[in-house]
């Protein structure tokens, strides 16, 4: 009996050992593929967004391969015009900007030196000799070094490019399938549901494209009107990176802030600083006032809860967490509506409710305008 007791307790025993040794391995899995889900959800975000040109061309009775073709041409189209016409002046811009760093550097440490002029100690170690300078530029070897490895980053980079817009490709040309696996993982009733969210989440995604156009315009314009006023050379060119750079969170700040910022310490220091507070300024004006509005009428989400899934997954998945936010709010948001929201009746009293959360001491009275009694002349 006594053996058939420690059978029983060993067998429990290697089961829950091995079921936790599953468990463990399942998780390390998940943790190892979270980016590879995370490009997964952005192909199929963007194979959303482009699915509604392609459809408006396969109504025009043109075949979904040919339809998917058009946009997917005029999409690289349009990416090798911007290469062609401001690739070049961009290019122009930064050899400049190389060329004339050392002069910039050293217009930077003098001007930032008078400003202790009253500690020369410490004046001395801010300012940058011009004949030392090149001792504080990385030696020849060490810069192909870096520029080897990098080259290496940039090949698996583009590898994974290529399957990312081999995957929306795919998705666009022959959605069918997986139309099919998405409805089949509901159950038979749910699936006009389904439907319905699907459609939904369509249109926010489609918004949230439209929202990035329109934060990008307004960026381009607010750039390229203040740097022609402060006189920076190349005006137009920074207002065009501006632009792509809203599609790009957190790092685009960057890319289009400090050229433009080493360009204006050419001309001086107040110049360079007015520059990288009003960058400054713009950016936050943008991300936390301008874009959540614009994003609110475009896929008609709440301000609130757009900062609040951009705050959240910036911080658990970082910079694709942060490009994933908008639209997978719009998802969550679809699914919220039609399944769950939906299980309510529509009480009649919820708007009186809402008023007297609103205003718990009682709404304000409306101002009635004043009626004209006057008598009419016939």
């Amino acid at each position: 009996m006594e053996d058939l007791k420690s059978n029983s307790l060993y067998r429990q025993l290697a089961k829950a050992i091995f079921l936790a040794a599953g468990l463990v391995m399942l998780l390390w899995l998940v943790y190892k593929m979270v980016s590879v889900v995370l490009l997964l959800l952005f192909a199929l975000i963007l194979a959303v967004a482009i699915n509604g040109p392609v459809t408006n061309l396969e109504k025009r009775n043109i075949k979904r391969g040919w339809a998917a073709t058009i946009v997917f041409c005029i999409i690289l189209i349009s990416f090798i015009a911007i290469i062609v016409f401001i690739g070049p002046k961009i290019n122009n811009q930064i050899s400049l900007l190389i060329s004339n760093l050392p002069d910039y550097a050293t217009s930077a440490s003098n001007t930032v030196s008078a400003w202790f002029s009253k500690y020369p100690d410490l004046q001395k170690e801010i300012r940058i000799d011009p004949s030392k300078l090149s001792s504080l530029l990385p030696s020849i070897p060490k810069t192909l070094m870096q520029v080897g490895s990098f080259s290496l980053s940039i090949l698996s980079q583009v590898l994974i490019v290529i399957v990312f817009i081999s995957m929306v490709g795919y998705t666009v040309t022959n959605p069918r399938p997986l139309f099919q696996s998405y409805l089949l993982a509901f159950p038979t009733a749910k699936r006009d549901k389904a439907t319905i969210a699907f459609n939904r989440i369509s249109f926010m995604i489609r918004g949230w494209m439209k929202s990035l156009l329109i934060g990008g315009a307004i960026n381009s314009l607010a750039v390229t009107i203040f740097l022609n006023v402060m006189g920076v050379p190349g005006a137009f060119v920074w207002g065009a990176l501006a632009f792509f750079t809203e599609f790009i969170p957190r790092i685009g700040f960057f890319i289009k802030a400090i050229p433009p910022v080493l360009i204006a310490l050419s001309i001086n220091g107040t110049t360079a600083v007015w520059v990288a507070v009003y960058y400054l300024a713009v950016d936050e004006l943008m991300a936390d006032f301008i874009m959540p509005k614009v994003r609110s009428a475009t896929m008609k989400i709440h301000p609130v809860a757009i900062l609040f899934a951009v705050l959240a997954m910036g911080a658990a998945f970082g910079f694709i967490g942060i490009l994933l936010a908008t639209p997978l709010t719009g998802v969550i948001k679809a699914y919220y509506e039609v399944f769950w929201e939906n299980k309510f009746e529509d009480e009649k009293l919820m708007e009186q409710r809402i008023q007297n959360m609103m205003y718990p001491n009682g709404a304000p009275q409306k101002k009635e305008l004043p009626q004209n009694n006057a008598t009419p002349i016939v």
